[in-house]
């Protein structure tokens, strides 16, 4: 039995009355409201009665319904997938969702020049924090708005009076923030009109909602190439297109040299307008970050919790640390050092790549220390890359979620020969390492101080993440 048949199953006793078609199954997975349209069109067939002519009583009783359908839908989900981790084994998706390594095709969808669909900006480590970015906060006001629009549309139906706690909450873990991040948060909340509890609120939703895939290979020559992808939004469900995609931007961060007196580039990054942390960043001559989820029964929430109620006040979020290691350290060595014994907040893989030949290395984040380091040997001709999703890589992944598997085969299809932009770009391309939620891929090179961010899609029927 597939997963599509165990989706199938579960949605049939959750609608009766309908059948979901399989082009419906993605959206499912990703947009709770799909239910709910699915569930309101088959009132609207069997009573011959538009949905919208029926009291508001009965509205809010069927909304609270569908809620409930929902949550359960995804509870059942999440446990079939937690148990599913005793067996694990690759499964092969039913068409049209396949694995398919686009190099089988002989197909190359590396165009350089779409790099720059993705504007640039400075921040400037000079400037005070509360107006560091003014820039980028007046010119995406707008859409930081109109994502935080979505993301309360998630909320409040199912939570309606959520949004004074929502706003008194994160306001509160606003203040308790150190320096400069407070400050930054303040400057972006005054900028945009925004409260401040919600553009706190809208950068703990980062740290929670993102799935990806990082790899770092090296060529025969030595070279060193860190890319990744990153899925974004995994049961938020909104429109990437008009949210997430035109909020992309890249950063060069500046600072003056202590040594010459110069104001020059310290570290490159990509970033969501309006979001302070860093996903990935390069310095150049030095190293490469990207950090991937890692999903822990004491993960995201309890390290937020545990720093709201003051119980772990030193503890760093995920991608401050990121952007905490790339502002103070300028070697491979010092940065693994520091990304594998900094107390944390949430749990996380750093994929850390370096500018020497073997530099390359999976840190396998718990809040208090690294459970695991899985590193590049290239004297092992199976050990010339590694490849991160969001699972140890000392455990078997869910069939549900495998991008491991059809990723390392492409990897193997690719060759350590092949090894440089074009050859990861399209490894990366090649589903279901693509997938519906994947917002942009990134590509970097530490010798070069290459730092390139392509806007990606999956198109058509594609797997959900």
């Amino acid at each position: 039995m597939t997963i599509l048949d165990l989706m199938y199953n579960f949605l049939k006793k959750a609608l009766p009355d309908c059948l979901i078609p399989p082009e419906l199954l993605p959206n499912v997975l990703t947009k709770p409201e799909t239910i709910y349209s699915h569930y309101q069109h088959c009132i609207n067939y069997e009573d011959k009665k538009m949905f919208d002519q029926i009291d508001k009583h009965t509205k809010d009783a069927f909304r609270t319904d569908l809620s409930d359908t929902y949550r359960m839908f995804k509870t059942s989900l999440i446990l079939l997938l937690v148990a599913s981790t005793v067996t694990s084994v690759h499964v092969d998706l039913p068409a049209p969702y396949t694995d398919h390594c686009i190099l089988n095709d002989g197909v190359n969808k590396y165009d350089p020049m779409n790099q720059f669909d993705v504007p640039w900006f400075e921040v400037d480590l000079d400037a005070d924090p509360y107006h560091r970015w003014d820039e980028i906060s007046g010119i995406y006001a707008d859409n930081i708005n109109g994502l935080l629009g979505v993301i309360k549309d998630l909320i409040l139906p199912i939570f309606p009076d959520a949004l004074p706690f929502i706003d008194t909450l994160f306001a509160d873990i606003g203040e308790k923030l150190p320096n400069p991040y407070r400050e930054e948060i303040h400057g972006i909340a005054d900028v945009t009109g925004i409260p401040i509890g919600q553009i706190v609120m809208y950068n703990v939703f980062y740290e929670i909602f993102t799935v990806c895939t990082s790899i770092i290979a090296q060529d025969p020559n030595g070279h060193l190439v860190h890319a990744r992808n990153l899925d974004f939004g995994l049961f938020l469900g909104w429109d990437h297109e008009n949210h997430l995609r035109k909020m992309v931007i890249n950063i060069n961060w500046i600072r003056t040299d202590p040594l010459t007196g110069k104001k020059g580039l310290l570290f490159k990054s990509n970033n969501f307008a309006g979001y302070i942390g860093i996903y990935n960043g390069l310095r150049p001559k030095a190293f490469s970050i990207t950090a991937n989820e890692r999903f822990m029964a004491e993960g995201g929430y309890v390290g937020m919790l545990s720093y709201l109620f003051g119980e772990d006040p030193n503890g760093r979020w995920m991608s401050w640390l990121t952007r905490e290691t790339l502002i103070n350290f300028d070697n491979y060595a010092d940065a693994k050092k520091h990304l594998s014994e900094t107390p944390m907040l949430s749990p996380v893989y750093y994929i850390l790549g370096g500018v020497n030949p073997g530099e390359g290395c999976i840190i396998h984040r718990s809040l208090n220390g690294t459970d695991l380091t899985t590193s590049l040997n290239p004297s092992d001709p199976e050990s010339w890359y590694v490849l991160e999703t969001n699972y140890d890589q000392n455990v078997e992944v869910l069939f549900v979620d495998d991008r491991r598997t059809p990723g390392n085969k492409c990897m193997q299809k690719l060759g350590q020969q092949n090894v440089n932009f074009a050859g990861i770009y399209n490894v990366l391309s090649s589903r279901t390492t693509l997938n519906k939620l994947t917002t942009y891929t990134v590509m970097m090179s530490v010798e070069d101080s290459k730092f390139e961010t392509h806007l990606q899609r999956c198109d058509g029927l594609c797997w959900p993440f």
